[in-house]
């Protein structure tokens, strides 16, 4: 058998939030002495912060020494997985020439043929920028953890899970219960164009879609998936600049005054912006004034009620609509300048 080594991907961004990665993050954390500030001549500080440094500085040596031992020796990944693994082993068995990684590589591999494709960040621009020369109706919507925990309410969790497990919800402008918002978002994602999904199998993300789309009768077969993070995929391959160059670009969220700032000292044509949306039950009005303007593409960036915006842009007024996320707020703070 040839050596199939599963190597970790190693992610480019943090969530946001809650474990959602982040994009682009700049990290200008510093370090101060711990002396700093301490007066010459003072012997009793002098004689405490040296203690100090010495106890400190010890302490940190032998934890890592300890850390570094219990990383190599301890991991609690490669003991569940080899766990299972022992279980589907005969009694009296062993498999002895093969890491848990090539074992799992493996079975992964076995699997191939029942892979579901995601859309890659190509693949997605070629049909958005298809849809705007063609001035055909496409939406873009993402179902990140506060979207899949609004689905969740009286389905696969009790609003009690809920609300343990969404504290954030109220931000994202959902207030638990709301089974209205758990319907809508159910409604945006069997008829949106493309609709995006957590790649990472843990907690709360791709199995709560899963989980969630079984519950809602959302047959995961019949839509066009693409990963959750696809806004920060299409940026960093370049498509964000190709998508709206010669666009007249409608801006909504919260943050539309200061992105559209951003985007028009980098020559886009953003015609109209509409902003405050507060929350999943400020859509209809939000649809209004969305109607009564004349553009060519929407970005949306505000929360749960974007996957709702979204997707009535493109089904109600024939235009194209992306749930852009939390990457206006990379644009905006300078972390992801525009390309």
């Amino acid at each position: 058998m040839s050596r199939l080594v599963l190597r970790k991907k190693k992610l480019p961004f943090k969530r946001k939030g809650r474990l959602r990665r982040k994009a682009l993050r700049n990290s200008r954390g510093r370090t101060r002495s711990l002396t700093a500030g301490v007066k010459s001549g003072d012997s009793f500080n002098e004689g405490y912060n040296t203690g100090y440094n010495k106890g400190y500085n010890g302490g940190h040596e032998e934890g890592y020494r300890q850390g570094k031992y219990d990383g190599e020796g301890r991991n609690e990944w490669r003991d569940g997985v080899d766990g299972l693994i022992d279980s589907f082993i005969p009694e009296y068995e062993i498999l002895p020439d093969f890491t848990a990684e090539q074992i799992v590589a493996a079975g992964v591999e076995h699997l191939r043929p029942h892979f579901r494709h995601m859309l890659t960040p190509d693949e997605l621009a070629g049909r958005i920028l298809h849809a705007l020369d063609t001035r055909s109706p496409f939406s873009l919507v993402r179902i990140g953890d506060g979207e899949l925990l609004t689905l969740a309410q009286g389905s696969v969790l009790s609003v009690e899970q809920v609300k343990e497990q969404g504290p954030f919800l109220g931000y994202a402008g959902v207030d638990v219960p709301d089974f209205d918002a758990r319907d809508q978002v159910k409604e945006a994602i069997k008829q949106a164009t493309v609709v995006g999904i957590p790649k990472l199998r843990v907690r709360n993300f791709q199995p709560l879609a899963l989980a969630v789309f079984n519950a809602h009768g959302i047959g995961y077969g019949s839509v066009t998936l693409t990963d959750s993070l696809i806004n920060y995929y299409l940026y960093h391959a370049g498509h964000i600049s190709r998508i709206v160059g010669g666009r007249r670009v409608l801006i909504a969220g919260m943050l539309a005054e200061p992105l559209a700032d951003y985007m028009r000292q980098n020559g886009v044509n953003v015609v109209a912006t509409v902003s405050p949306v507060e929350g999943v039950k400020d859509v209809p009005r939000v649809m209004e004034e969305i109607a009564a303007r004349d553009f060519d593409i929407a970005l949306v960036a505000a929360g749960v009620a974007a996957v709702l915006l979204s997707q009535r842009i493109a089904t109600e007024l024939g235009k194209v609509a992306i749930d852009f996320g939390h990457l206006a707020n990379s644009m905006i703070k300078g972390e992801a300048p525009f390309k």
